[in-house]
């Protein structure tokens, strides 16, 4: 993600969650949390026009032209469409995901696996051994998308979503660094290109 992503990647969170963070608060993620790292995933326009590009009618994978995503990108390349992104923060030997979303028109179509993967491999390259997250206890895809990917409940947080009151499991997926995981995401990615079809990966050094 870059500073010229924040409007869309704000259009998503609002499109996503019932309650969002404050204006700027992505911008103040992005230049000064050292710790912070956001991905997005883009559809890239088939031509480079002045105008921003429109949805396609049937939005899919397929659509995506490549379905390139990132964590930098050069200024004023292109004018890409954010569909998705994910933050991660990395403490100490920690990657803890704090949020995934996915524009309401490109939901089920894989987007949300892709950030996923991306992101935990991001983990994996940065030294990483255990990754974290929260999940509503009523969102039983995003538990059943986690478990696929190695992780388990390992708490509970009472009454931790603002909007509802809403209780979250805590999900850990420990040994990130060690090659049995390494070989499990290996697979996970093969079969992933194997049902969506040629989506590159970008992740910026």
């Amino acid at each position: 993600m870059t500073l010229e992503d924040v409007p869309q990647v704000e259009e998503i969170e609002r499109e996503a969650f019932p309650t969002t963070w404050p204006p700027s608060a992505f911008q103040h993620e992005l230049r000064h949390n050292r710790i912070a790292r956001y991905l997005v995933a883009v559809e890239e326009p088939e031509e480079a026009t002045d105008e921003r590009p429109e949805p396609p009618p049937e939005p899919g994978l397929a659509r995506l032209l490549g379905g390139m995503w990132r964590a930098l990108r050069a200024q004023g390349e292109g004018r890409e469409r954010v569909v998705g992104y994910l933050g991660i923060w990395l403490p100490a030997d920690e990657a803890h995901i704090i949020a995934v979303a996915v524009r309401t028109s490109h939901r089920r179509q894989g987007i949300g696996e892709l950030l996923l993967l991306a992101g935990l491999e991001l983990a994996r390259r940065e030294g990483r051994a255990l990754a974290t997250l929260e999940c509503r206890v009523s969102n039983l895809p995003a538990q059943a998308l986690y478990e696929k990917y190695g992780f388990k409940r390992v708490g509970l947080r009472p009454r931790y979503y603002s909007d509802n009151m809403e209780d979250a499991y805590v999900m850990a997926l420990d040994g990130l660094d060690t090659p049995a995981v390494a070989r499990r995401l290996g697979e996970l990615r093969r079969l992933y290109l194997a049902r969506w079809g040629d989506v590159q990966f970008r992740v910026g050094a």
